[in-house]
């Protein structure tokens, strides 16, 4: 597979350059160039295979491979600058080497040679403008996010404990309220005052159809004796009270105070509930800042003993939105060993995958999750019921800007930037498609090399 280089000199252009070049050999791991040399020639590769990375931190992160009949150098020749990148073989390979001044002067003799550089270094050109201009925008988001999650983390958590303040403050005011409310005896005050404290004790959350039915009941209960907005009421009381506990109330202190004594009860409640309602906002607010920091390693090392099933969990909580309504599956080995890798970018690596397999099956279908270990590597696999990937487009799946969403929706760079992490961290990434499954697989080495 030529990926993501395919623009193949034929051996009729090859024997055309010959002249103007000299041949060199290159054992496996030699390096050609690398990014503190000014690279003053063009290079074609005659046999073998040269990879082309380039250093990240302390990551060297793969770009692609070149090819019998592929070239490399040519952008850094007509700028006269150091290359950015680092070429190194990965077979036994032969290299004809073409400097600047024999460049110039195939370009002369052998034109129509010299245009087929000419085009193909143009294109790479623009794709290189194109990379780094979107590079640009992910780095200005980021700084933009980074401070977005500070300032928001202050603000919810003083609205948390504001909003706990608030619903004691509630508490302690109506049941002030209510020693001195002369609607109700001493015994009455007392009794209102236990059912308060039982209502904060049985507070749990209930599901839905449960909710559901203990509403319909209290609001049967509260229409059979003459209660005003029985249905608000009943909303107010179900998460707290049966029906029947409030026949034993009433038949605890009379009928004549019971619609009152209820009032008082569903106001407090009422007033606890929304103070309780913003501070598990203000928490959820809080929650999800922490699960950004934690997806993108914000205050953290960016290299690190990386817990794969965290990454996992944290990028599907981020992705929370765009999953709704879909069948998402978690399946995870227990004792999962941690790995030593950048956090940050194997995140960008689960949020391209989950992601491309949100929109392949398009807010209908499943979405399979599996991490596991094999030998001396942790496995993540990311599946979908989509219709899978054409079979004429597979090999280019990887490629840089090679998309097949619509013009607008998809830069390209995705499974680019998959393949070039997962490559940079000794792993490697594969697709098996179908119609009915898609699955990417990525092995990545637990033992960093």
């Amino acid at each position: 597979m030529r990926t993501p280089f395919d623009h193949v000199l034929t051996d009729e252009q090859v024997a055309l350059l010959t002249p103007f070049g000299i041949e060199t050999r290159l054992e496996v791991g030699e390096l050609l160039f690398d990014e503190n040399a000014t690279v003053n020639s063009l290079y074609v590769v005659l046999d073998g295979q040269i990879c082309i990375s380039r250093l990240e931190g302390e990551h060297e992160n793969e770009i692609g491979t070149h090819l019998p009949g592929e070239f490399t150098g040519g952008l850094a020749v007509l700028t006269g600058k150091r290359s950015i990148h680092r070429a190194r073989a990965t077979s036994p390979s032969r290299v004809l080497e073409i400097d600047s001044s024999a460049f110039y002067r195939m370009a002369a003799e052998v034109p129509e040679v010299a245009d087929f550089f000419i085009s193909r270094l143009a294109s790479r050109l623009r794709e290189t403008q194109r990379a780094f201009r979107q590079l640009e925008k992910m780095a200005a988001l980021g700084k933009l996010s980074a401070g977005l999650a500070h300032e928001l983390n202050n603000p919810a958590a003083a609205g948390q404990r504001a909003a706990n303040q608030l619903r004691e403050a509630a508490r302690k005011s109506q049941l002030h309220a209510l020693e001195h409310d002369g609607r109700f005896s001493t015994a009455e005050r007392a009794a209102l005052a236990e059912l308060l404290r039982e209502a904060e004790a049985n507070s749990a959350s209930l599901d839905p159809l449960a909710l559901s039915t203990r509403e319909d009941e209290l609001g049967d209960w509260l229409d059979g004796r003459g209660f005003e907005e029985v249905w608000a009421l009943a909303s107010t009381l179900a998460a707290s009270f049966e029906a029947r506990r409030l026949e034993d109330l009433a038949a605890e202190i009379g009928e004549e105070p019971l619609i009152d004594a209820v009032g008082w009860l569903a106001a407090t409640l009422e007033m606890t509930g929304l103070a309780a309602d913003v501070s598990k906002s203000a928490a959820r607010i809080s929650e999800l800042v922490g699960t950004m920091k934690r997806y993108t390693y914000m205050d953290r090392a960016a290299t690190g003993e990386i817990d794969v099933r965290k990454g996992l969990d944290d990028t599907l909580a981020v992705l929370a939105h765009k999953l709704g309504g879909l069948l998402v599956t978690r399946e995870y080995e227990e004792d999962l060993p941690t790995i030593q890798a950048n956090g940050s970018e194997l995140n960008q690596v689960w949020t391209s995958l989950i992601d491309n397999a949100a929109d392949a099956v398009d807010g209908h279908g499943r979405i399979g999750i599996r991490a596991f270990r094999d030998e001396g590597f942790v496995v993540v696999e990311v599946s979908d019921s989509g219709p899978g990937v054409p079979l004429q487009v597979r090999d280019r799946i990887f490629e840089p800007f090679f998309t097949t969403k619509d013009v607008g929706e998809g830069t390209g760079l995705g499974l680019d930037v998959v393949r070039r992490v997962v490559s940079g961290h000794g792993g490697e990434v594969t697709l098996r498609s179908e119609p009915g499954e898609t699955r990417f697989r990525v092995q990545l080495p637990v033992h960093a090399r």
